[in-house]
């Protein structure tokens, strides 16, 4: 028999209960002192589970003195057994410790190719939001996803409604004007006045309600405000180095949108309010009838509301496509927003939800709700044809070829005339609710990128692409 601990024959040998090894007894016994277990299975072990062994005893000497040779064995042998008792301690906290490093090598490995697969994903989700790709299932009729937003607050759907119920319940019984422009009217208009002032790199007009003040957006970061009563630029608004894509006029309030994504709004020459909620490219801009709630689509698939109340951002909607162009219904309770995919995607103003989708020949270069709230107006970017949708029906009831590139829609406030502008020259479209038929009282050669009704339809503004604007009027 030897002892597990130290190697050797033991002088007083005993047994483990649980595991069955033999140990020198006073070895085992200063182990488990120290530890409380066995030494070689590592259990829990005390002292009464010590049997001890029955063997033929060695006859030991008398104890000895340090001042004989056997005194010095003596010793020798005391520091022999603590000697193999460190030893065997050593060798089995090397062992545990080589397990631990093994287990911890391992986690660290699987931790690493975790890092690297989620930073991996990181990336390739910065990337897609850099591209303006957020990727998400094509929109259906259903709901609308809200992004960083809980939508419109209670204050602005009640504003919504009121609008609503108060517009459409006067819409199909009001009266033309006694002093609007009629067909033949249209028929004597021409050119009767031309800028000398240019708006550089001009892209956007914008008429006020009044009908006396133009605003201009421009690709060099400017926003001209255009007097038609003293025929110049009488105010230079700056948004800063990025190009203006569209401008709009709330009351005395200027509207413009950027490049950038950012919106400012003016008023007084001043800068009152500035947005930047858009991840790229803000294309257009568009003004709720109550005038409280100013909208803004972009690049970045989004559409975001705006409450002018407050001068804060009410909601933002996420769609499924890049935006180019935004109207909101004349009643208010939709929205419009046309996107590259050619879709004219109509939402509802309070729900955010999509209400419906009509498909366009391609990118969506312009769109008009008109005033009867049952028709709109769209172009594709390069056509030559313009649609009129019927919004109750959702298909086109009307086609209008005007054979150049169109540029800009726009019906009159009675819903009668849709002026249709491009590089080649403005026309305007009659439809007679009488005798329920179109007709072509106005086709001008004027080149027109955006184009405006004046004060009772009785002028039509037209920016060209040299930043100058031609009045046309009865001539």
């Amino acid at each position: 028999m030897l002892c597990a601990i130290s190697g050797e024959t033991p002088h007083a040998p005993v047994a483990s209960r649980k595991s069955g090894n033999v140990f020198e007894k006073r070895l085992i016994e200063a182990y488990i002192a120290e530890n409380g277990r066995d030494p070689v299975t590592d259990e829990e072990l005390s002292t009464d589970d010590l049997v001890e062994l029955k063997a033929s005893r060695i006859v030991r000497p008398r104890p000895p003195t340090l001042t004989s040779i056997p005194s010095l064995l003596a010793v020798f042998q005391n520091e022999w057994d603590a000697l193999a008792l460190e030893s065997y301690t050593l060798r089995q906290q090397l062992t545990q410790t080589r397990q631990e490093l093994s287990t911890a090598l391992y986690q660290h490995d699987a931790a690493v190719r975790v890092i690297a697969r989620l930073s991996r994903e990181r990336d390739e989700a910065r990337e897609a939001l850099s591209g303006i790709s957020v990727h998400r299932a094509p929109a259906t009729n259903g709901d609308a996803m809200q992004v960083d937003s809980p939508g419109l607050s209670s204050e602005l759907i009640a504003n919504v409604e009121a609008t609503q119920g108060r517009l459409s319940k006067t819409r199909r019984k009001r009266p033309v004007p006694a002093d609007w422009i009629t067909a033949d009217g249209l028929n004597t208009f021409a050119p009767a006045e031309r800028s000398e002032t240019t708006c550089t790199n001009a892209r956007s007009l914008a008429v006020n309600a009044s009908c006396d003040t133009l605003l201009l957006g421009s690709s060099d970061g400017k926003v001209d405000v255009y007097s038609i009563l003293e025929r110049g630029i009488t105010e230079e608004l700056e948004v800063g180095s990025a190009q203006v894509t569209d401008t709009l006029w709330i009351g005395t309030k200027a509207v413009a949108s950027t490049s950038t994504g950012n919106v400012k709004i003016f008023e007084c020459g001043q800068e009152i309010a500035s947005f930047s909620g858009h991840a790229g490219e803000a294309t257009a801009v568009a003004s709720h009838p109550s005038g409280d709630i100013l909208a803004s689509v972009g690049v970045d698939k989004s559409y975001i509301f705006y409450d002018l109340t407050s001068n804060t951002i009410a909601s933002q909607t996420l769609t499924d496509s890049a935006l180019t162009v935004a109207a909101f219904h004349p009643d208010g309770h939709l929205f419009a927003a046309g996107g590259v995919d050619g879709q004219i995607k109509l939402f509802d103003v309070k729900t955010g939800t999509n209400a419906a989708n009509f498909e366009s020949t391609g990118p969506v270069e312009a769109i008009s709700f008109s005033e009867n709230g049952t028709w709109l107006a769209s172009a594709a970017k390069g056509s030559t044809t313009v649609s009129v949708w019927d919004l109750r029906k959702t298909a086109v009831i009307h086609t209008i070829d005007i054979a150049s590139p169109i540029l800009a829609v726009q019906w009159d406030y009675t819903g009668q005339f849709l002026a249709i502008a491009g590089p080649s020259g403005l026309v305007v479209q009659h439809y007679s609710k009488s005798t329920k038929e179109w007709s072509e009282p106005l086709k001008n050669a004027v080149p027109s990128l955006a184009v405006g009704w004046g004060l009772n339809a009785s002028s039509i503004y037209c920016l060209d692409a040299a930043g100058l604007i031609t009045t046309l009027a009865p001539q």
